[in-house]
């Protein structure tokens, strides 16, 4: 089924950019925004289609630049189970960091083209970037027994490191970075997604 026309039948759960406030880069840029809770992020479709006790979401992420640095997702952890993402259509740097508080101890970067598969670790938060000037569409399967927190995000203004027009920079907010590492992802699709179920 083409992308279109299965998102055409559900409406999307919009992020708006007030509700991104705490976790941009350019503060000076987000004051400049006129009525930021019109201003759309991004979109995900959830629960396009269902494995079980899994969900099948498709995310949409315009080319919108916010402020200095590139559209992304607010960014989040789950706790007790991994994530896998591949990109439909679009380019994609998913970024992924594991410590305790303001001390992180791994952080990396995979960057992904259309087709490409990755999966996220339980206990990493992570987010999603479009470095491009497409828009990005991916999707995801993961359990509906996942736990979502934010608060370390919105509390430490993002991820220890921002992806802007000047590259890679650390945030501030954070104690301990460690330098910024690049993977690869996959190419191929795992035939069992029972991996995905288990807490």
């Amino acid at each position: 089924m083409k992308i279109s026309l299965l998102i055409s039948k559900k409406k999307p759960e919009t992020r708006f950019l007030n509700e991104m406030q705490p976790v941009l880069y350019d503060q000076q840029w987000f004051e400049s925004v006129k009525r930021p809770e019109c201003f759309g992020v991004y979109d995900v479709y959830r629960r396009l289609k269902k494995k079980k006790d899994l969900r099948y979401d498709i995310t949409v992420i315009p080319a919108k630049m916010l402020g200095q640095e590139f559209p992304k997702t607010k960014g989040h952890i789950h706790s007790n189970v991994q994530e896998l993402i591949w990109v439909l259509e679009g380019k994609a740097s998913y970024f992924a960091q594991k410590g305790k508080n303001n001390s992180i101890e791994d952080c990396y970067v995979i960057k992904a083209k259309k087709g490409d598969i990755l999966t996220v670790p339980a206990g990493y938060e992570h987010l999603t970037i479009n470095p491009s000037k497409k828009k990005l569409i991916m999707a995801n399967w993961i359990s509906e027994k996942a736990k979502y927190d934010y608060s370390l995000f919105d509390r430490l203004q993002g991820a220890c490191y921002y992806y802007t027009k000047k590259g890679w920079i650390k945030n501030k907010n954070y104690k301990k970075i460690p330098k910024l590492k690049f993977k690869k992802p996959f190419k191929l699709m795992p035939e069992d997604l029972n991996f995905l179920s288990k807490a």
